[in-house]
């Protein structure tokens, strides 16, 4: 499969590229970026624009601001290109149902890069969750990525802050843990921290709290789920899996869905319903959130 990477950043030096080239059933073609001394260090060849990429591939895997991502991909998909596309889809639900819109009429798979889905620990740790039917699940990630290090420079995260950048991972996690959400009882935003906090429910009457920040001095990283029920408790606090390993397994099964003409259950569609969730967190945080 022919694959060209749209992005030359840190996260595509760190993950995208290594895994598309290292993948037996990719033929990494090259990728586009708006540096271009970026994208001569980090693909194997150049492309002038998206469109010139698009032409010489058969899908295209995108580690761009969502701002950029959303009419990228759609024109990626118009062109009848399959889709690996970055969290959160788009800066904002009506963009990101546009683009779920386009990848349906253009019936291109696609996957998004829930990264720690394709790990096996979380892999693990949803099993033992299933079992439990929780009644109520709780999530942290706080990391000081947005104080320093090779992501501080990003200014879509800077400005969109941890709602937007480690977000979807967690809401997708509650999500498969205790039920689709339905809906945030209580949201609160802290711009100082840039401290996400919200209440959620879920199908079903379950519940979940979570807690949110890229301005927390920590390291290592805090990433925390856990799960209870009558049965037990479920908890995951790992993340041993590389991201490139895990971006390898997660290529696996977007050749699979390509191969079999079936959607992943990590496709646009699930990026949508956590793009709708982070508009309603945002939305009952209130004014000085927006």
């Amino acid at each position: 499969m022919r694959i060209g990477l749209v992005g030359a950043g840190p996260w595509a030096r760190e993950t995208h590229a290594p895994a598309l080239a290292a993948h037996p059933g990719v033929d990494f073609v090259g990728g586009w970026a708006r540096d271009p001394g970026a994208a001569a260090e980090v693909f194997p060849r150049t492309f002038d624009s998206p469109a010139a990429l698009f032409d010489a591939v058969d899908a295209v895997a995108f580690a761009v601001p969502p701002d950029v991502q959303a009419p990228l991909a759609a024109e990626a998909a118009r062109a009848g290109k399959h889709l690996v596309l970055d969290k959160p889809i788009a800066l904002d639900l009506p963009s990101a149902t546009e683009l779920a819109e386009t990848v349906a009429a253009a019936d291109v798979r696609s996957i998004v890069a829930f990264t720690r889905r394709f790990a096996p620990e979380t892999r693990e740790f949803l099993s033992r969750a299933a079992e439990l039917v929780p009644v109520a699940a709780e999530a942290q990630w706080l990391s000081g990525a947005a104080l320093a290090g090779k992501f501080a420079a990003s200014t879509w995260r800077q400005e969109q802050g941890a709602l937007f950048d480690v977000g979807p991972h967690v809401l997708d996690l509650l999500d498969a843990v205790a039920g689709p959400i339905t809906g945030v009882d209580a949201a609160r935003y802290d711009a100082g921290s840039d401290t996400w906090t919200a209440q959620l429910a879920h199908v079903g009457g379950g519940a979940s709290t979570v807690s949110l920040s890229l301005r927390t001095p920590v390291l290592p990283t805090v990433m925390r789920v856990s799960a209870h029920s009558t049965r037990g408790t479920a908890v995951l606090e790992r993340r041993d899996t590389s991201s490139t390993e895990c971006f390898r397994v997660l290529l696996d099964e977007f050749l699979t869905a390509i191969a079999t003409s079936t959607a992943h259950p990590l496709d646009v569609r699930r990026g949508l319903e956590v793009q709708r969730v982070i508009g309603q967190i945002r939305a009952g945080a209130g004014p000085t959130a927006q």
